[in-house]
């Protein structure tokens, strides 16, 4: 392996602060709920609202903002990843009752949660995508109550009328204009006027971040999230344009983003080094990718592909693309990734907004043991079973046994009366 370019990029743990900070957040919600909610949002995004929740008219007022065409492209991506989303709930469709012993009879049901939160960020970008990739397996899932939120925008005490109708037309129960920690402690606790939810998705800011591992157990979460990355393996017969505009629409996330080249060729990394340096000079995000490219972007050398899927499969990479002679090849022998991208054409930028695939992923090594949300995120496999006089006369003795084995004596009881009753 040789080092084209290397990176700066450390990983390094949420900062003492910042949890304290949080933490502080956390218990003041608790405590004086909808009256630190608001002093919060006054205080982090100048929004001096009053009612949280979104009325009817101001989602009206939205689609009078925006014009036609935004609303049809929308309306594609929605229609994608509402079909994707419905082909993975079919995959939810074997709910079981078997007898694995005589007289007893085990099964298991998928039940959706009852209510969820689709944190949908604002920051520096309106991530409208962001309201369709969360809300509508949620609501494909069978979820009851799916909220929404959003931080409002600095100028105006209202969530970004592209935002808004994202959330709207993704099929959001409720939707509240607020965002950062003070959400997030919010849905986890409720307040006087938010009722909470049994889990939260969405990607968010090191303090969103960091509020929903702090709030992770009283309310479930999705995965905790760090900054965006793209590993792509290439090979010479990779279209180097193709690549190097990849690196930086991955790079233009923020400035913790990463890009990562894998490739069989020097002569072809530094084609795409030459490549992204040239598409920076006129990039409008340049202030963004440029600093995040070149503290974070790498470019390895490797000498056969095998190298290269060792290497992917260590990084774990939110995004994998992969643009060889022969992908077919490497496939299967690729394991560790949020969402994986074939050929050429298959740019990540098709998964984030239109494809289908949802782009809500596991980044920092995460998808080395879980995957992105999806309908499943939504949906518990719990189990039941149904035991009778037969399955107890045969099966009671052994449990009485064991539970003493284990000095459990009222276990062992618990059996034992059932044993004995005749």
């Amino acid at each position: 392996m040789k080092i084209l370019k290397s990176s700066k990029f450390k990983n390094v743990e949420t900062e003492k602060i910042v949890k304290e900070q949080v933490a502080s957040i956390i218990e003041d919600i608790k405590i004086n709920k909808d009256e630190a909610l608001k002093r919060y949002n006054l205080k982090f995004d100048n929004n001096d609202r009053d009612v949280i929740k979104v009325s009817k008219e101001e989602i009206e007022e939205a689609y009078k903002q925006v014009d036609s065409e935004f609303i049809d492209n929308l309306k594609v991506a929605a229609t994608n990843i509402e079909n994707f989303a419905k082909a993975q709930k079919e995959s939810f469709n074997n709910n079981f009752e078997k007898e694995i012993y005589p007289g007893v009879v085990l099964g298991q049901k998928h039940i959706p949660v009852t209510s969820c939160l689709a944190y949908v960020p604002g920051g520096g970008y309106p991530l409208f995508s962001t309201a369709l990739m969360l809300i509508i397996p949620a609501k494909v899932a069978g979820v009851k109550r799916v909220v929404a939120c959003s931080p409002t925008m600095k100028d105006i005490a209202k969530i970004n009328p592209k935002t808004l109708v994202a959330m709207d037309i993704a099929g959001a129960d409720e939707i509240y204009a607020t965002g950062g920690v003070q959400a997030i402690a919010s849905f986890t606790y409720g307040t006087e006027s938010i009722k909470p939810v049994d889990i939260i998705v969405g990607p968010g800011n090191k303090y969103v971040t960091e509020a929903k591992r702090q709030c992770y157990g009283t309310v479930g979460i999705d995965f905790v999230a760090g900054p965006s990355e793209v590993l792509i393996i290439a090979d010479e017969t990779a279209n180097s344009t193709y690549i190097a505009a990849d690196v930086l629409a991955q790079c233009e996330h923020d400035l913790n983003a990463r890009g990562i080249l894998v490739t069989t060729s020097e002569e072809f990394g530094k084609e795409v080094e030459s490549k992204v340096n040239k598409m920076l000079e006129t990039l409008p995000t340049k202030n963004i990718a440029k600093p995040s490219w070149d503290n974070n972007g790498e470019i390895i050398l490797v000498k056969d592909l095998k190298e290269a899927v060792d290497i992917s499969n260590e990084y774990a990479p939110e995004h994998l693309e992969i643009s060889t002679a022969n992908n077919d090849d490497i496939i299967e022998k690729l394991v560790n990734y949020g969402s994986l991208f074939i050929g050429g054409y298959s740019a990540e930028v098709f998964g984030d907004y239109v494809s289908g695939t949802n782009h809500t992923l596991p980044t920092l090594k995460a998808s080395r043991y879980t995957g992105g949300v999806w309908v499943g995120t939504f949906i518990k496999t719990c189990t039941h079973q149904v035991l009778n006089k037969a399955a107890i006369n045969s099966l009671g003795p052994v449990a009485v046994s064991l539970a003493t084995d284990e000095g459990l004596y009222a276990h062992a009881n618990a059996a034992r009366v059932r044993v004995e009753d005749k």
